[in-house]
């Protein structure tokens, strides 16, 4: 039967490697359900309900991604998406945590229409290969900073509005040493080393005597708190179009470039050059982007720690099934999710944001026009604190700069739109 479903021989795996690569993704993603009901209980939502929301929202994803596009792909609520859920819409915009799940459950939608017509084709062709690149490394230094934030690595200042943190300070010294365990285990290719890390600070924290142990499994929390709590209406309102689209934007090429990254590891690419079943894979992604808002989660995306399970010998849906389980028995975790600290957390949060970073090796240097837009892009998402604002900076200096070069028959009809979205935020929002 399991032949039959994800055909196995011709994608040369086996039930055993498909198992061995669920698991191997699982534990390499598996931070997520600690830290995103942490940021999530930031925003106001009560925390249990989160956890319960994330691991059930990645279960029915990966799931989802396995039966219908037969792709060894894992998904839970996107990093750098959350921070902006929590630290922006709600936090500096003062949205209610159901309204930002209302923008979530429309951005979804649009993905779920661009998956099925060409207007994913139209975007990702309107929109330059440098800015979508700092699009992800942008949203990677915002992460990076909430980190070094949390855990105290950073502080503020009346003079410099910056400056280093308190190392004394024991929970800042555990978040630095927490990041530094991260990487020395991911140097040595220790599978799920993130999430070994977390649960080292933690227990650490616990025999010190910084956390009180609760145990370590239960019956879960109920997730009535979240489950179809979004305020679609609520979002409905000129002022949220550019959150939407930001949430849209970032989740599209986050998307596009983990599934391609993954498709060429995994080998799901045809004699012709062409991706297999690439418009299934996308159409699973944006669909479970709109599922999670129904349990209270932001947007749910593949994750490109994915390739851990690729490596092992992943190559069929199989192996997101087998994921998509694992999340769902990590549902009886609640104890040990309750009492991990955000200093446990920050490493995580520093180390995934450093991860990000590498797509900056993939910008065009060459060309000024377009370097500096980019540029702008991942400098201003963290310093103004907002995905939103600093995609907008970096649009409107790519359009400025094309314009004054000459060149605006070069800027396609997509990135127009975008320019006049972005210009009417700043006059009239």
């Amino acid at each position: 039967m399991l032949e039959k479903i994800f055909k196995l021989k011709a994608n040369n795996t086996s039930v055993k490697k498909e198992l061995l690569a669920g698991f191997t993704t699982f534990v390499t993603m598996a931070y997520i359900i600690f830290v995103n009901p942490q940021m999530m209980a930031i925003s106001g939502m009560d925390q249990g309900a989160s956890f319960v929301a994330t691991c059930v929202a990645a279960s029915v994803a990966c799931i989802f991604m396995g039966v219908y596009a037969n792709w060894p792909i894992g998904l839970a609520p996107g990093m750098g998406l959350n921070a902006f859920f929590t630290f922006t819409v709600v936090g500096e915009l003062g949205y209610s945590w159901e309204i930002a799940l209302g923008a979530v459950f429309l951005a979804g939608i649009l993905f779920v229409v661009m998956s099925i017509t060409n207007l994913r084709k139209w975007m990702l062709e309107s929109i330059p290969l440098n800015l979508r690149i700092a699009m992800g490394c942008g949203v990677g230094l915002f992460v990076g900073f909430i980190g070094l934030k949390s855990g105290g690595l950073i502080v503020s200042n009346e003079a410099t509005f910056l400056s280093l943190g308190n190392f004394a300070q024991i929970e800042t010294l555990l978040s630095a040493l927490g990041f530094l365990i991260i990487s020395v285990l991911a140097v040595r290719k220790v599978p799920g080393a993130i999430i070994l890390g977390v649960l080292i600070i933690t227990f650490t924290g616990i025999i010190i005597g910084l956390i009180e142990f609760n145990g370590l499994v239960s019956i879960p929390p109920s997730i009535a708190p979240t489950f179809l709590k979004m305020d679609i209406l609520g979002a409905l309102d000129v002022a949220m179009i550019s959150i939407i689209f930001s949430f849209l934007f970032v989740n599209l090429f986050d998307t596009a470039g983990t599934l391609l990254g993954v498709a060429n590891r995994a080998n799901l690419v045809n004699k012709n050059g062409e991706i297999i079943d690439i418009d299934k894979a996308l159409k699973a992604d944006s669909s479970s982007s709109v599922i999670g808002t129904f349990f209270g989660c932001s947007p749910v995306t593949s994750y490109v720690e994915s390739s851990a399970g690729v490596e092992a010998g992943g190559r069929t849906g199989l192996t997101s099934i087998v994921v998509g389980l694992l999340f769902l028995f990590a549902m009886f975790l609640s104890p040990l999710a309750s009492i991990i600290p955000p200093y446990a957390t920050a490493g995580a949060l520093i180390y995934v944001a450093i991860l990000m970073l590498s797509g900056m090796e993939k910008l065009n240097w060459s060309s000024t026009a377009e370097l500096l837009p980019a540029l702008v892009i991942i400098v201003m998402i963290p310093l103004t604190f907002s995905i939103a604002d600093g995609i907008a900076l970096g649009f409107l200096t790519y359009v400025f700069l094309k314009i004054f070069n000459g060149e605006y028959k070069d800027i396609a009809s997509g990135a127009w739109f975008l320019t006049l979205i972005f210009i009417s935020k700043f006059i009239f929002l």
